[in-house]
C-alpha cells in the first residue's frame, strides 16, 4: 500500500465515523457584532440626528391613546398635530428596554436566547407568491403553501425562527386570514413564530388561540411562542394609526412585538443611505417609545429595516450593496444601545435559484449578521423582491446559512486550537493530519458540512445524474412535505381547536386525516 493511499483510506474512515451532531459546528445564537460599517463618531452623529428629529419634527396620526400617554410623560403636541418625543423619553424608552429575554418555543429546545450581539436565521416576507416545487411557475400563495413552508422550516437546523412568509390569498375575510396565518404558523413548527396582524378587532382571537395552545393565558404570558410584527409608521415620520392599536392590543395580550419602520430610500425616506438610516432609527425609536408606556416590561424588539429603490424605475431594489450596508448599519445602531434587534436582509431581486440569488443573498446576510442583528429576516426562502418564496430555497438557503454562521463564529485564535503542539507532533512523525486524533475531534466540531451543496469531482457529479443544486433542493423539499407533519400539537387539542376557532386547514392537510 502506497503513503498516499494509506491517507486516503483514514480519510474515508474519519468521514464515516465523525458525527456532528455531537458538537456541531454552528448552533443558534453565534455571537456576532464585529462588523461596525459605522465609526464611532457616525454612530453617535445618527443617534443625535434621530433625537432631534423625534424631538422637534416628531410624527404625524398618532393615535389619541398615544398622544395621551406621550404627553403626560413630558412629551407635547403642536399646532399642527404632530406628536413630539423628547430626548430623555427616548432615552428612558432605551435604557429601560427589556434585555437578554428568550424567544420560546412551543418546545424548550427551540428557545432562542435574544441577548447581546447572538444572531438567529429566520424567514420572513409576506410575499404573495410561490414558485410551485413542480411547475417552478410563479403563482399566487395559499395557507396550504404558509403550511408547507413552516413544516420544512421545522426541519432546517440553520433557520431558527419562523416568520410568516407567504399571505394566505385564498382566503379574503382579514380576520379569517388572520387566525388561520397563525394556525398554519404554529401547527408546522415548534420554533419561535412571528406574524402580522392586519386590523385591531383580530388581535384577540389570535390571542386566545394562543393561551389555548399555550394550555392558559398565564402560561403562555409566561413563554409566549408568537410574537407579533407591527409596522407601525407609515413613512416618512407618521404613525400607522391602526397598526399602533394592534401595537397596544397585542401588548396588553402578552405578546412579543417587533416594531418595524420600512421606508424606501428616494421614495419614502432620504435617498442617501445615511438619512434613511436616520429615518428608521427615529421612527423605530418613536414605537419603542410608545411600546414601553403601554407596558415598562414589554419585549419590544428594534427593527428598523429600510429598504432601497432602484431610482431608475421606482421599483424596490433589495439585492444590491445599499441594502447590505443599510442592514449592517441598522444592526450596529441597534448593538450601540444593546437593543434586541432585527433586520431584514436576503430580500435577493433574483427569480431563480441562480447566480444573482446567491450572491445576493449571500452580500445582504453576511454583513447584517456580522453586524449583530439577533434576529436576520428574510435570510431563507425569499426572492424576487419580496414577491416569491421558493420552499426549495429554504432547503439550499439552510446550507448557506450555516456557512455564514461559521464565518461568524471566527478564527478562534485560543493556544488550545491553534494546536502548536500537534503541529510539532506531526512535523517530527508521518508528515500529515489525517491519522491525528486531533483531526477526527475537530473534524465534528469546526467545520460545517452542507447537506445539498455538492463538493464531489466532476466526474461522480455527472456519473451521478449531473443535478444542479436548485434540483436537489426540490427534491429535499419534497421529500419533508411527504413526509413531515409536526406533532407537537396533540390530536385532542387540535380537535378542540377546531371547534373553537375558524380553521380552514383540513385535517387531512396537516397529515392527520
Amino acid at each position: 500500500m502506497t503513503e498516499i493511499t494509506r491517507r486516503r483510506g483514514r480519510k474515508h474512515r474519519l468521514q464515516q465515523v465523525a458525527t456532528p451532531e455531537e458538537n456541531p459546528p454552528v448552533w443558534p445564537g453565534v455571537e456576532g457584532g464585529r462588523l461596525k460599517p459605522l465609526s464611532e463618531a457616525e454612530v453617535v452623529r445618527i443617534q443625535e440626528s434621530a433625537f432631534v428629529l423625534l424631538e422637534t419634527l416628531g410624527l404625524s396620526q398618532a393615535t389619541p391613546s398615544m398622544i395621551d400617554m406621550v404627553v403626560e410623560a413630558g412629551g407635547s403636541l403642536t399646532a399642527d398635530q404632530r406628536l413630539l418625543f423628547p430626548r430623555a423619553l427616548v432615552q428612558w424608552a432605551i435604557d429601560g428596554a427589556a434585555r437578554g429575554f428568550a424567544l420560546c418555543g412551543q418546545r424548550r429546545e427551540n428557545d432562542l436566547n435574544i441577548s447581546g450581539a447572538r444572531v438567529h436565521m429566520s424567514t420572513g416576507g409576506a410575499a404573495p407568491g410561490v414558485f410551485d416545487l413542480d411547475t417552478h411557475d410563479y403563482r399566487d400563495s395559499t395557507l396550504q403553501d404558509l403550511y408547507d413552508a413552516a413544516r420544512i422550516v421545522d426541519q432546517m437546523d440553520n433557520i431558527h425562527h419562523f416568520s410568516r412568509s407567504v399571505v394566505a390569498r385564498d382566503i379574503e375575510d382579514n380576520a379569517a386570514m388572520d387566525l388561520n396565518t397563525a394556525y398554519a404558523c404554529l401547527m408546522g413548527t415548534s420554533k419561535h413564530v412571528s406574524i402580522s396582524i392586519t386590523e385591531p378587532l383580530n388581535v384577540q382571537a389570535i390571542a386566545d388561540l394562543c393561551y389555548r395552545i399555550a394550555g392558559g393565558e398565564a402560561a403562555f404570558r409566561a413563554r409566549p411562542f408568537l410574537t407579533v410584527m407591527v409596522c407601525h409608521v407609515v413613512p416618512p415620520m407618521r404613525f400607522a394609526e391602526e397598526a399602533c392599536d394592534v401595537l397596544e392590543l397585542a401588548i396588553r395580550a402578552g405578546f412579543p412585538v417587533q416594531l418595524i419602520s420600512a421606508g424606501q430610500a428616494g421614495a419614502t425616506s432620504a435617498a442617501t443611505i445615511a438619512g434613511s438610516l436616520v429615518q428608521a432609527v427615529a421612527e423605530t425609536l418613536a414605537g419603542l417609545v410608545f411600546a414601553r408606556l403601554v407596558d415598562p416590561e414589554v419585549r419590544a424588539i428594534f427593527a428598523p429595516k429600510p429598504l432601497v429603490a432602484d431610482l431608475r424605475t421606482g421599483s424596490m431594489s433589495g439585492g444590491g450593496g445599499e441594502q447590505a450596508i443599510l442592514m449592517a448599519g441598522a444592526a450596529q445602531m441597534g448593538r450601540h444601545w444593546d437593543l434586541p434587534t432585527s433586520s431584514i436582509a436576503g430580500i435577493t431581486d433574483a427569480k431563480r435559484l441562480d447566480a444573482q440569488y446567491g450572491a445576493e443573498k449571500s452580500l445582504a446576510v453576511t454583513m447584517a449578521a456580522h453586524a449583530g442583528s439577533n434576529i436576520v429576516t428574510q435570510a431563507a426562502g425569499m426572492m424576487s423582491s419580496l414577491l416569491g418564496v421558493s420552499h426549495a430555497a429554504y432547503v439550499s438557503d439552510n446550507d448557506l446559512l450555516g456557512n455564514i454562521l461559521r464565518t461568524i463564529r471566527g478564527v478562534e485564535a485560543t493556544p488550545e486550537n491553534i494546536a502548536a503542539d500537534v503541529i510539532a507532533e506531526v512535523c517530527r512523525g508521518e508528515g500529515h493530519y489525517l491519522g491525528e486524533t486531533h483531526t477526527f475531534d475537530r473534524m465534528k466540531s469546526d467545520y460545517f458540512y452542507p447537506e445539498v451543496g455538492d463538493r464531489r469531482s466532476p466526474r461522480d457529479w455527472q456519473d451521478s445524474g449531473a443535478q444542479r443544486v436548485g434540483d436537489v433542493a426540490r427534491e429535499r423539499a419534497r421529500e419533508i412535505l411527504a413526509s413531515h407533519f409536526p406533532s407537537h400539537i396533540p390530536d385532542d387539542l387540535d380537535l378542540g381547536l377546531r371547534e373553537e376557532f375558524d380553521i380552514r386547514l383540513t385535517r387531512a392537510q396537516i397529515g392527520r386525516g
